[in-house]
């Protein structure tokens, strides 16, 4: 159940209440594509900061270890030793991103696995399936993601599916979630909104999915090539097509920037590989701008990564040394980088609401959106 705490502008702060625990929203979920965080973290670490959500690939944890092997292992809250709530991608982004590998059919989608080439078949059923054998909190509908450049007819063709693949998927969930040996049995259920940067199929296919009375809606298709500025757009476009009174998911989103910008304009939940990936290059989050560690000038630099920053980098090590464990090619380099930014990110998250809850989002944004980008390096505000 979704929860709608307060408004500032367009800003929703909420809570959605899971079998797994409240989530307070807005919420970025930290990225463990097969069941841990690239960077060598645990689930330990991820409770050390900050994290509410984490999310999962049905894909990749299908091809290995095998959903069956979660499943009897007593699911992935078991399987990887966390007890908050845990989000499964479906599937659906790898029809996006393993084109040369896969056939789109009305049935599903037939794939070749990208680590053997054994042949797999996918469509909405299999799809719940595996995400019940997963046993996440939330499941994602199966969906094609078609490229944001795709022509109209194509658009058109692939969203009517998606809708037809949506109501397969929420039957399917429906009949599992019945089943005697369902590991969780109040498994939530999250539709896709599609449609690239066509306004006009992007709202039709809103108000369709609207009236499924689905647990939650994401926002698909975006970050996928088209500017930031055709992003917002659909935001502005999209959005108000949805429930309010259901959380509003956009995936695989992005910067601190696109974040900011997507919370203004009514989104709760997000998702994006970034931090673990820049930190894993040594590239960190700054309330100063992004830092790159490799550079020559943190070779004698006493200071943590930034200032005051209560991340298990920042309270223990220097610039310094985490440049050269990064020059050494010392995992615990990359390890303590992915930490920091996605502290940074969690903590971001943490202001969000509190401005949203004091009524002070554009204040909170404007100063925030010039931090990040190291263009108010001078000028403090209370966060």
């Amino acid at each position: 159940m979704y929860e709608l705490v307060k408004k500032d502008g367009l800003a929703k702060r909420g809570r959605f209440h899971t079998v797994h625990g409240v989530i307070e929203t807005p919420v970025f979920m930290n990225v463990g594509t097969a069941a841990a965080i690239k960077g060598a973290v645990s689930t330990d670490d991820l409770q050390q900061i900050k994290t509410q959500v984490e999310l999962s690939n049905t894909y990749h944890l299908h091809v290995r270890p095998g959903d069956e092997v979660v499943k009897k292992m007593g699911g992935l809250h078991k399987f990887m030793v966390w007890d908050k709530p845990i989000l499964t991608d479906s599937g659906g982004f790898q029809v996006f991103s393993l084109a040369g590998l896969r056939r789109i059919k009305e049935e599903g989608v037939y794939f070749n696995s990208h680590i053997d080439g054994k042949k797999i078949f996918m469509g909405p059923e299999e799809s719940m399936q595996i995400q019940s054998n997963l046993a996440s909190t939330i499941a994602m509908a199966f969906d094609e993601c078609p490229p944001s450049v795709a022509d109209r007819a194509y658009m058109e063709n692939s969203v009517d599916r998606t809708t037809r693949w949506l109501k397969r998927c929420k039957a399917e969930m429906e009949r599992l979630n019945s089943l005697p040996d369902t590991i969780n049995k109040k498994q939530m259920l999250f539709g896709i909104n599609q449609g690239g940067i066509y306004e006009d199929i992007r709202i039709r296919h809103a108000e369709e999915i609207s009236k499924l009375d689905l647990d939650g809606y994401a926002i698909g298709g975006l970050a996928v090539g088209e500017s930031h500025e055709e992003m917002y757009r659909i935001l502005d476009a999209v959005v108000p097509h949805l429930p309010e009174n259901k959380p509003t998911y956009l995936m695989g989103v992005g910067t601190p920037a696109n974040i900011l910008e997507a919370v203004d304009r009514g989104v709760d939940f997000f998702d994006c590989v970034y931090p673990s990936r820049n930190g894993r290059h040594g590239h960190v989050y700054t309330n100063h701008g992004k830092l790159n560690l490799f550079n020559a000038k943190f070779e004698l630099d006493d200071r943590p990564i930034e200032e005051g920053c209560q991340c298990p980098a920042c309270r223990s090590y220097s610039r310094a040394y985490i440049r050269h464990l990064l020059k050494a090619k010392e995992m615990l380099g990359m390890r303590l980088c992915v930490l920091h930014n996605l502290y940074f990110y969690n903590n971001m998250m943490e202001e969000i609401r509190a401005a949203i809850d004091e009524g002070r989002y554009k204040e909170y944004k404007e100063w925030k959106l010039a931090a990040v980008t190291g263009k108010n390096c001078k000028k403090s505000m209370k966060i």
